[in-house]
């Protein structure tokens, strides 16, 4: 028992002591840790890594249908300025779509335009088609 405590503690210590070893090209960069699962019978499947550099990566998918797939995952890495970036994501029937702090937003839309979408909205009778007529 004891010896278990004194394993865990030294592993405890050296994990504290990490810190991600930035990269330059052409260098050599340890992965420390590395997972894959699949693909299975249900189609099913998951991978992961991590690198000695802080990148890591994971992602787990599943079939939802006879010809329809679904992943979800994440990754995390350190950019050039120093911000640390982490994406999360999902992929299905919708597409692609990431999530993360990063990423850009879009602006808001203006008060002009969704009074006019919320016009449009309440009066459908407005939206049938009008033959062309010259002027």
């Amino acid at each position: 028992m004891i010896s278990l405590v004194v394993l865990l503690s030294i592993t405890g210590l050296a994990l504290g002591q990490y810190r991600p070893v930035p990269s330059s090209p052409g260098q050599i960069v340890r992965i420390i840790s590395q997972t894959q699962d699949g693909p299975n019978p249900d189609g099913s499947y998951s991978w992961s890594y991590e690198a000695e550099n802080g990148i890591s990566a994971r992602e787990q998918g599943r079939q939802k249908a006879a010809e329809l797939m679904e992943a979800q995952g994440e990754f995390k890495f350190t950019a050039l300025d120093g911000t640390p970036i982490q994406l999360t994501y999902i992929a299905n029937e919708n597409g692609f779509q990431p999530q993360g702090a990063h990423l850009p937003t879009p602006p808001p839309i203006p008060d002009a335009i969704l009074r006019s979408l919320e016009y449009n909205a309440a009066h459908p009778e407005e939206e049938q088609e009008r033959p062309f007529r010259r002027p």
